[in-house]
């Protein structure tokens, strides 16, 4: 017999696997289509009957390009559509019982990605006594084309949209998560890449922290907020792309079809260049759904309370670079003009900032291992990009809450050590226990060292979920992260606790990434 269960919208029928029972493609807001295209989300309408949960909605509109290749598998939600507020739910029991919560925001440079993807399976998480919730939200033009920064008569409200999705499914958890056995009172979120930097983002969000408990931030901080301004420049050149006036921008992209927004947005993309490392779709400050920074609201307490877990993957780069020929040639004199656009600035004897970081990063990774144009390049990014911004984080956050974490996931497959490493997203089905996937067993590979080490991160998330606090028995303790002696959790083969590692690396970035590029 399949088990259902009631909400206040109405009845839903799920399925019972492994252990759990799981509903999908549950609506927590009206679908996005119509006169609703481009507007905050609504609360959804009531249904009659029993509503089928057993199959997954649709994913958000997405360029299918960012589907194809070795990963294309593992990332593919299926199909899509703009009908895709929809949410899933993994529990152990429909019992009334009260069990942390965890949900997870699903990453994707905010313009690809699903709740619904093969290794997001929350059976596993769920069968160690979490209700485990995944999502989707609007991506791209749809979700963060910021058109009420462009003063556009009656688009006030077009603002922050995919942010504001995940805000209504944090409201749906809390209004109907109980009937699911979980505690609307006791919501971690937790997400990786474009998933960690909405979390960060929602620790500075007004509508948002009252809805979550804490938080726990996966190669992803609070940096990628763009200012009014760059996030104007965005929308006017998606407008550009379609041929729209500030007097027909309502009606054309009411009018648009999905396909041709979507090659637009393409083009639009290629047009403004990818700055500072920035993406041109992600949350801007709007002076109402994100009154101001993120970090800046961090800084000033107003997450404290919050306990925070937060990380990066050793190698976080080499995802980016295994499929970029480019770098596969890259030479010492390619490295400089690479490192000098990037820091073009100059300190006061004029010696720029990229070739201080030349010689900073050659020093340091001396007796780390390879030290090559592309190794220097592939560290360098990952402490741009990911690894300062995660410290930088921690360290506001640690001001205003002790129970402040940090780690660094340093676990490599054996046949990819020096191409893969322990690449950008890696932990993933570490978390979630997935790497049996028929496609992780070929790209990962499910050893006695992996599974292990996936049952002590799991082990620690579940812990965290619970008390605010991350432990394992396979872990020593793990003390909190502060200022002076940066304690961080390594997580490999051999976990440890290490005191300030990369610190030389870390002092570098201070001065040039203290916040975000407005």
């Amino acid at each position: 017999m399949q088990p259902v269960v009631e909400i206040e919208l109405g009845r839903l029928r799920g399925a019972r696997r492994g252990g759990v029972t799981l509903f999908r493609g549950i609506p927590y807001a009206a679908p996005p289509v119509g006169p609703r295209r481009l507007r905050p989300p609504e609360p959804p309408e009531p249904w009659g009957g029993v509503r089928d949960a057993t199959r997954a909605g649709a994913s958000a509109p997405q360029p299918r390009a960012a589907l194809t290749g070795p990963l294309g598998g593992l990332m593919d939600g299926g199909r899509q559509s703009e009908d895709c507020l929809t949410l899933n739910v993994w529990t152990p029991g429909l019992d009334g019982e009260r069990r942390p919560v965890l949900v997870w925001i699903h990453g994707g440079a905010f313009v690809f990605g699903s709740g619904s993807t093969p290794f997001y399976s929350g059976r596993r998480l769920a069968q160690r006594g979490a209700v485990v919730v995944t999502l989707n939200y609007r991506l791209g033009a749809l979700g963060f084309a910021h058109f009420g920064l462009l003063g556009v008569p009656g688009a006030e409200d077009m603002v922050n949209l995919g942010l504001q999705d995940q805000v209504a499914a944090l409201r749906f958890v809390r209004e109907h998560i109980a009937a699911f056995g979980g505690d609307p009172g006791n919501v971690t979120v937790f997400g990786e890449s474009a998933g960690a930097m909405s979390v960060g983002t929602l620790l500075g969000t007004p509508a948002a922290r009252p809805l979550l408990h804490r938080a726990i931030l996966q190669s992803g901080a609070a940096h990628n907020v763009s200012g009014p301004e760059r996030a104007a420049r965005a929308a006017d050149a998606l407008l550009r792309e379609l041929g729209a006036t500030p007097r027909t921008a309502l009606r054309t992209l009411a009018e648009t079809p999905v396909e041709a927004l979507l090659a637009a947005q393409h083009r639009a993309t290629l047009a403004l260049g990818i700055i500072h490392g920035t993406l041109p779709w992600q949350p801007a400050v709007d002076g109402r759904v994100i009154p101001r920074q993120p970090l800046d609201a961090i800084a000033a307490g107003e997450a404290a309370g919050i306990p925070l877990l937060i990380g990066t993957n050793r190698d976080e780069w080499k995802l980016f670079t295994l499929f970029d020929r480019r770098t596969r040639s890259l030479d010492a004199d390619g490295l400089r003009r690479r490192l000098s656009r990037v820091l073009p600035e100059k300190d006061e004897a004029g010696v720029g900032f990229g070739e201080r970081a030349l010689e900073l990063y050659r020093s340091a990774r001396t007796g780390r291992g390879r030290s090559g144009p592309l190794e220097l390049w592939e560290a360098f990014q990952a402490d741009r990009i990911f690894r300062y911004p995660a410290a930088r984080l921690a360290e506001l956050q640690a001001v205003h809450e002790p129970r402040t974490f940090k780690y660094l996931f340093d676990w490599a497959p054996r046949l990819g050590r020096q191409r893969i490493g322990a690449c950008h997203a890696l932990e993933i089905p570490f978390v979630f226990g997935t790497l049996r996937h028929p496609l992780l067993r070929v790209l990962v590979g499910a050893s006695g060292e992996s599974l292990a080490l996936s049952r002590t991160l799991r082990d620690a998330w579940i812990s965290f979920a619970r008390s605010g606090e991350p432990s394992s028995p396979a872990l020593e303790a793990w003390s909190p992260y502060e200022g002076r002696e940066r304690a961080t959790m390594r997580l490999g083969p051999r976990c440890e606790l290490v005191r300030a590692p990369l610190e030389e690396e870390r002092r570098f970035w201070e001065p040039h990434l203290a916040r975000p590029i407005d």
